[in-house]
């Protein structure tokens, strides 16, 4: 239980999420994830990183009953700066980054899949933002990374899902395989990758976030606040509480 990390093959690691039940990471689990992913890709004999997850489903989000079980505004800053730090770890990897990703992938699974570099897919991985039923916002700058801009809102504001198919379609996710063909077709993307120079490949991994249209650091952080206005105002506990269900949105508590 936890992250752990692997080298089953020369220049790749492989670094992998275990948080049973569902994968919802505790404060601690981001910073952990985070230290992961940064200390693969900072390993001169690591050319290319795998993130995988164990369990039912790659990413269901933030440990939304650590939230609940808080007195006070230190799990939400804790849970944001953590989740902050482990996207910005994909994203600065020095290394290509491919997420192997099966079941669901929602919340800040979004954040994870959004940052990386390559995506295979499992033929049941579904994709998703379901904030708005849970009180929070954000990760729609990594889901704009996935989907068209229209469709990332029409997803956003509906909290609907998408498959691996789907993404497909648009271009987002490179492979959908049987799900018990998922970590192979990681890995073999992962090894023709790692074929390549380790100086070169780090080098091209800056060059091409260097030319990114949209600073995702910056981005993500705009919409945290959002996030934390929702919670300073009230509203985000009534809604986290209901699951965005019995007709709680927009009214005003009792």
């Amino acid at each position: 239980m936890g992250v752990s990390t692997s080298a089953p093959q020369e220049g790749v690691a492989v670094v992998t999420m275990d948080f049973p039940p569902v994968n919802a990471l505790p404060v601690r689990g981001w910073y952990d994830l985070a230290a992961a992913v940064r200390a693969a890709g900072a390993d001169p004999e690591v050319r290319c990183v795998v993130l995988t997850a164990a369990g039912r489903g790659f990413n269901a989000g933030v440990d939304i009953k650590e939230l609940q079980r808080s007195t006070d505004h230190a799990a939400l800053i804790g849970v944001n700066r953590g989740c902050y730090e482990a996207f910005a770890a994909v994203y600065d990897c020095e290394v290509p980054v491919v997420a192997a990703v099966h079941g669901f992938c929602v919340g800040g699974g979004i954040g994870l899949v959004g940052n990386a570099d390559a995506i295979v897919a499992s033929d049941d991985a579904t994709f998703g933002l379901p904030e708005l039923d849970r009180g929070a916002l954000g990760a729609a700058t990594h889901l704009a990374r996935l989907v068209p801009q229209h469709l990332m809102r029409t997803l956003y504001y509906t909290s609907r899902t998408v498959t691996a198919a789907d993404l497909h379609r648009h271009g987002s996710v490179w492979q959908v395989v049987p799900r018990e063909q998922l970590q192979d077709a990681a890995l073999e993307l992962a090894r023709e990758i790692a074929a390549k120079d380790g100086s070169l490949i780090r080098l091209a991994k800056a060059a091409i976030n260097g030319i990114d249209p949209v600073d995702v650091r910056r981005s993500y952080r705009f919409e945290q606040g959002f996030t934390f206005e929702a919670n300073l105002g009230g509203v985000a506990d009534r809604v986290r509480d209901t699951f965005g269900t019995a007709g709680t949105a927009g009214k005003e508590p009792s």
